[in-house]
This record gives C-alpha cells, sequence and structure tokens, in this order.
C-alpha cells in the first residue's frame, strides 16, 4: 500500500537517481580518453573522478542551506540546471583541449548533483517506513546502474572508438600531426554533450512542476519520551561510522566500475572490447539491486545484507589480485555484487533515530560522498608507484602496468573491512 500511495514520488525520484547514474558513469569511458587526449599518468587520469566527487565534500552543506530555503521541486530543478551548464562547458574545453577546463566542467556537473542528491537521497529514505529504507534505495539503484550501463556504452562507443589506432600512431607521428590527432579525438565530445545540456535542460524546467509531497523523518521514540536528550550530531556515534562506511564504499565502487575499463586495456585488451566493462559492473549490480527489492525486509535485514554485501567485497578483492586476465576482469565487475546492497543499507541504518538532525545527517553522508574523489586516485597513484618499480626491474611494460593495476586493487580491502565493522558493530554503537 505503501508503494502504491508513493507511486508517482518514487518514479520522480528513481528518473532522478537514473541521471545520476548516466552522467556519474560515463567517467569509466572518460578516464582512459582523457589520458590519451591529455596524455596523462595514471593517477591524474583519475582526477576524473575526483572532480566529480569532490563536489559533494564543497557543496553538501550550502546545498542543505539552499534547499531549505527553496525547497525540495526547485532544489532538483536547480541541480539539473547546474549540470546541464557543467555539459556546455566540455565544448571549450575540447576546444582548447586543456585538462583543468574538463575537470572544472565534470566538477560543475558535480555541484548539479550534489544538490540533487542532497534531496533524493534522504526524501526517498524516509518516503515509508525505515525498515524498508532499504527496498526503495535498491529500487533506485535499479534505475541508477540501469542508466549507468547505458550511458557507459553509449560513451564508450563515442569517445573510445578507435582509440588503439590513434594510440599506434601518437607513438610514431611528428609533433603537428600528433597535435591535429589528439584535437579531433578531442572534438568527439561536441555531439554527446550538447545533447546531454539540452535534456537536462527540460528536466530541470519540468522538475518545477513535479508532483513530490512534502515529508519529515520521524522523531526517535526515545528522544519523544525523554529517555535521551540529544543537542548535537556530535552525540550520534553511528552516524559518524555511517558516514566512514559510505566514504570508502564510494571509493570502493567507483574503482570498481570507473578502472575496469583501463585495467582492461592494461590487461591486452582492445578499447573496443574493453568498452564494454563498465557494463558488466553495473549489470551485476543491479541483478542484486533486483534481489534486494524481493529480499529486504521480509526474508533478509538490511544489517545482514550489509554484512553478506562486506564479506562478498573482502573476498572478490583478494581473488582479482590473485587472478589474472579475463578471469581478474570478471571479479573486478563481481564487485558490482558485492557493492549494489551497500548503499541502500547504510543510509537507513545510519538515519535511523536522528530525529530533527536527519538533515544534518543526510547531509554529512552526502559529503562522504568524495571517498569517491580521494580513493580512486591513490589506486591510480599506487600503479604508477609499481610500474616504476616493476620498470626498473627491467619488466616488458604491457606486464609491467598489468601487474602494477592487478597489485594495486588491494587499496579495496580495508574499504569492505570498515564497511563489515559498521555492518556488525557501528550501526548500534547510539545504543552503547
Amino acid at each position: 500500500m505503501q508503494i502504491r500511495n508513493n507511486f508517482v514520488p518514487i518514479l520522480i525520484i528513481a528518473g532522478m537517481f537514473a541521471i545520476f547514474g548516466f552522467v556519474t558513469w560515463i567517467n569509466g569511458a572518460l578516464i582512459p580518453f582523457m589520458k590519451t587526449v591529455n596524455e596523462l599518468t595514471e593517477a591524474q587520469s583519475y582526477l576524473v573522478a575526483s572532480a566529480s566527487y569532490i563536489s559533494f565534500v564543497v557543496m553538501a552543506l550550502p546545498a542543505s542551506y539552499i534547499l531549505s530555503k527553496i525547497g525540495y521541486r526547485k532544489g532538483m530543478s536547480l541541480g539539473l540546471i547546474v549540470m546541464a551548464v557543467g555539459a556546455l562547458v566540455f565544448i571549450p574545453a575540447a576546444q582548447a583541449r586543456t585538462y583543468w577546463i574538463f575537470l572544472l566542467a565534470i566538477f560543475i556537473q558535480g555541484i548539479g548533483m550534489t544538490i540533487c542528491q542532497t534531496v533524493a537521497n534522504p526524501y526517498i529514505t524516509i518516503l515509508g517506513p525505515i525498515e524498508s529504507g532499504a527496498k526503495r534505495i535498491a529500487i533506485m539503484g535499479i534505475a541508477n546502474k540501469t542508466a549507468g550501463a547505458l550511458g557507459s556504452l553509449i560513451f564508450g562507443a563515442l569517445l573510445l572508438s578507435g582509440i588503439d589506432e590513434v594510440k599506434e600512431k601518437l607513438a610514431i607521428v611528428a609533433a603537428d600531426e600528433k597535435s591535429a590527432l589528439l584535437d579531433t579525438m578531442a572534438n568527439s565530445v561536441y555531439v554527446p554533450y550538447i545533447v546531454m545540456a539540452l535534456v537536462l535542460l527540460v528536466f530541470g524546467l519540468l522538475m518545477r512542476k513535479a508532483p513530490l509531497p512534502h515529508v519529515e523523518a520521524e522523531v526517535s521514540k526515545k528522544t519523544e519520551e525523554g529517555i535521551t536528550t540529544k543537542t548535537s550530531v556530535f552525540q550520534f556515534p553511528h552516524l559518524w561510522f555511517g558516514v566512514l562506511a559510505l566514504f570508502v564504499y564510494v571509493g570502493a565502487e567507483v574503482i570498481a566500475g570507473d578502472t575496469i575499463i583501463a585495467y582492461g586495456i592494461s590487461l591486452g585488451f582492445t578499447g573496443e572490447e574493453a568498452k564494454y566493462f563498465t557494463t558488466y559492473t553495473l549489470l551485476a549490480m543491479v541483478a542484486t539491486y533486483t534481489l534486494g527489492v524481493f529480499l529486504i525486509p521480509k526474508y533478509l535485514k538490511q544489517k545482514t545484507a550489509l554484512i553478506i554485501s562486506a564479506f562478498l567485497g573482502i573476498v572478490f578483492s583478494f581473488c582479482i589480485i590473485n587472478s589474472t586476465g579475463y578471469t581478474s576482469i570478471l571479479f573486478v565487475a563481481a564487485l558490482g555484487i558485492a557493492n549494489a546492497l551497500v548503499w541502500p543499507a547504510i543510509w537507513p541504518l545510519t538515519l535511523d533515530g536522528l530525529g530533527k538532525f536527519t538533515k544534518t545527517g543526510s547531509a554529512l553522508l552526502i559529503m562522504a560522498i568524495s571517498g569517491g574523489a580521494i580513493i580512486p586516485p591513490l589506486y591510480g597513484r599506487l600503479v604508477d608507484y609499481k610500474k616504476e618499480e616493476l620498470i626498473l626491474d627491467s619488466v616488458e611494460q604491457l606486464q609491467t602496468t598489468a601487474e602494477a593495476a592487478t597489485g594495486s586493487y588491494w587499496i579495496l580491502i580495508p574499504c569492505y573491512v570498515i564497511i563489515l565493522f559498521f555492518a556488525i558493530w557501528g550501526h548500534k554503537l547510539e545504543k552503547k
């Protein structure tokens, strides 16, 4: 009955999550594209993810303030229009073939997404009983990752088509011809980003009239009965562990989705073959989200789903490190299974019992998305460092890159250990 009553709002928010997914997961194609066009190191190329996710730190609290003034609908409308502006900045970035302008465009899109997500995540969490929050967020995840898979395929085809031939030519041509080749490759962003800007602008204008009811989080029974008197978010230790868990989770999710194409290329797969790899990860997530919709909360508690997810993340990370070739690619994609129910479970477990502090807690969780800005570049730095070590040992170039990329996935293991801690103990600490 609850789902039926809230069907239209859930459908609208699902549409928002689809937009987030499409814009976010094209980074998997952008990273190798930018690496070639701007002649970057591994660590520099992963700043594509950083530029998008660091905006959540910069804008989460300001977005919360803006939304308190203008409301849900106008807030999401504003966010979509800002994302459209960011898409348009790709045009001068491509004309100048200047990396920092590309990063600025991605950052502006990230600001728009921060505004939208500051509304959408807590809104869908409290749009019904907290016990079924993970179910509703899992539905959002299906929309998010299905659109993300579509975006990855479309932009992979548009941006990575012929990248292997271009890289071969770049190694042998003169400087002026090399610059012309890179300029032509950079110009391939024109059409997709102009279309993206127009679509986002139209959706932004339509959102101003969307039928979204006003909802508020329930006040915790403890506070209501006077058993506890919380006066600050610092009195909710489970909130801070939830923020930490979400921080490392987003980093792990971005690594699983955004590194897999570059990782496949490092293993010797062509760009034409590797462009599909991000889709593997996202489809694994969609399948697991679908299971979550049916299993949570009737057959599977949110806490149990999170424990299983963290354990699988640890297992799959070890499998990546200890395998090679296509098998290793499949284990990176399998991280989608481990990751899918982490976000849906962390949000309700963290927001449960916050009462009047729910909006502040939501803003802090949005800020935790910045894990996607920090952990992937650390992975890139590890790859560069390991490559330098292997080159000193006179290991063949392709083998060097492959071994360095494979070995650097160990960074995922402590991330999943932290999530496991939150799932077992961390989310209960407010009761101590």
